[in-house]
């Protein structure tokens, strides 16, 4: 190696720096070694269930934000929850893929109605969309409810709602399942089914 007096007080000059760095304490392998830290440490943690099919698995959905009042949290986490029952942690590719559908552009988030004769959905608020539910459907019930029908020359009370169907949830629990039967069956709905066979 070809060094010249210059050079020389170059390399002297660099292990001087670096050597006085060491002892003051900037040793590099100390900053190198330092962990990272864990991106779901700050996170507040909530349970809940998949929303796809009718094996209701948990998941455990992680949630970033200080909770202050007008500060809206963002999901940044979704995985399977390991202490539920059914699913103990594993989840099929819909599952696993729930937060895609959380955070997607094209998901709907508010009620919308398309008016007659019209092309284009507007949006409506929550009390809105449940008021016409039940006008339509109190509506429907007063127009097609089979009160009576005759047999073998006796007339039977039924009270038989034939032209609506109702949709049971299969991720609800089955409290709110048997309820939601119950209020069906009182109305005269006939046509009851749950998502599970779908």
């Amino acid at each position: 190696m070809d060094m010249n007096r210059r050079k020389f007080f170059r390399v002297s000059g660099a292990g001087l720096v670096g050597s006085s760095l060491v002892a003051l304490g900037f040793s590099p392998t100390a900053a190198l070694a330092e962990t990272r830290n864990f991106k779901l440490a700050r996170t507040t943690e909530t349970r809940s269930t998949c929303p796809y099919c009718s094996v209701s698995c948990g998941v455990v959905i992680y949630t970033m934000g200080d909770k202050a009042k007008n500060v809206k949290s963002s999901i940044i986490h979704v995985e399977g929850d390991p202490d539920h029952p059914v699913n103990r942690g594993s989840l099929c590719p819909k599952g696993a893929g729930v937060m895609d559908m959380i955070q997607s552009p094209n998901r709907v988030r508010f009620p919308q109605v398309r008016e007659a004769g019209s092309n284009e959905w507007k949006r409506i608020s929550w009390d809105d969309a449940l008021t016409r539910v039940a006008t339509h459907m109190k509506a429907d019930r007063d127009a097609n409810l089979v009160k009576t029908v005759e047999k073998d020359g006796k007339t039977i009370t039924v009270n038989r709602w034939n032209t609506t169907g109702f949709l049971v949830s299969s991720a609800s629990s089955n409290e709110s399942g048997y309820l939601s039967v119950k209020i069906a069956r009182s109305l005269g709905i006939v046509g009851l089914d749950t998502q599970a066979r779908i």
